[in-house]
This record gives C-alpha cells, sequence and structure tokens, in this order.
C-alpha cells in the first residue's frame, strides 16, 4: 500500500510540474558584457519593464536589468535553441530570479509575438547601442529546455520504484 501512494505521488508531481522555462545572464559575466547583451535584446524585445517607472525597474542593477533583457528575447524568439546563449554569458533556468519587485512578471513562454523586428534606434523609450554584437544566434549546441531532461528522470524514477514494487511482491508471493 505504501508502495502504491508512493507512486500515486510520484505521479501527481509529474502532472503539476510546470514547463516554466528562464533566460537569466551568468553569474560571471562582466558588467560590459551584460549591458552588451540589455544594448542588443532590448533592440529587438519589450524591454519597457525595465525603464524607469515600469514593473521590473527596480531592483536597479545591471544584472537585474540583464536577466529582464534576455528573458524577453528568448521569449520573444519562442525559447528557440541558441537564443539564451549571449556568448555563454546567459543561460536557461526553471526558476526565475528570486528577487522581483512586486508586480513585475518574468514571461516563462514563448510570447505570442516571436518574430524579430529590425533593431530601434536610440529614439523614445529604446536602449542606445542596439547594433547586433558578433556573437548571438544560434551557436549553442546545449539543449534549451531542462523540462525534458527532469521529465526524463522523473519517470525513469517512477519506472525504478513500480519495477521494485513488483519484485518484492512476487517474493512475497513465493514466501508465502
Amino acid at each position: 500500500m505504501a508502495a502504491f501512494a508512493l507512486i500515486l505521488l510520484l505521479f501527481l508531481a509529474m502532472i503539476s510540474y510546470s514547463d516554466a522555462v528562464y533566460c537569466l545572464c551568468n553569474a560571471g559575466a562582466s558588467e560590459r558584457e551584460l549591458q552588451t547583451n540589455i544594448d542588443y535584446a532590448c533592440g529587438h524585445a519589450d524591454c519597457s519593464g525595465i525603464l524607469q517607472n515600469g514593473a521590473c525597474y527596480n531592483p536597479n542593477t545591471v544584472r537585474d536589468h540583464c536577466n529582464f533583457a534576455v528573458n524577453s528575447y528568448y521569449q520573444r524568439l519562442g525559447q528557440a535553441p541558441g537564443s539564451c546563449n549571449f556568448s555563454g554569458t546567459a543561460t536557461v533556468s526553471s526558476t526565475p530570479p528570486s528577487n522581483l519587485a512586486p508586480g513585475c512578471v518574468y514571461l516563462s513562454t514563448p510570447s505570442s509575438n516571436n518574430t524579430l523586428s529590425p533593431p530601434r534606434g536610440t529614439g523614445g523609450n529604446t536602449f542606445p547601442g542596439t547594433s547586433p554584437p558578433a556573437f548571438l544566434g544560434p551557436s549553442s549546441s546545449t539543449p534549451n529546455s531542462i523540462s525534458g531532461v527532469r521529465m526524463h528522470w522523473m519517470l525513469h524514477l517512477l519506472m525504478v520504484i513500480v519495477s521494485s514494487c513488483v519484485i518484492q511482491s512476487g517474493l512475497k508471493a513465493r514466501l508465502l
């Protein structure tokens, strides 16, 4: 009976699992690299949330603004392979940053409009310096989705548990 409860618990955990995937800047990236990421990503995606008085303006750090910008870009491109690479200065994560301001929402699924517009100029509410750096584009062979790997291992664990239960029940039947 305990084995059945464990199997049911694992099954329910898999059902409630979220496929949320975020693109975040790496901790080891320099402020210059982070700013380059912001400039490029905001030239191609909506960064209005990190403009002054935007819902995600605070915390007002280059790293936090970079997280918002590269994630916005990544979701705008439909989580396309390589779109969260930024020359190794960003990576995918299954959790958003922990220090979000109240009211700040990070997209975790591809946005409905995932076609790129040409880079915007420096006028209006865009960021300066939006010419694309040479490093962007599909240059990473690393899978961009953590959810598929996690689901694979959860199913593997479930099969091991079920197999163990079947073997144990077979052994008990022989002993009786």
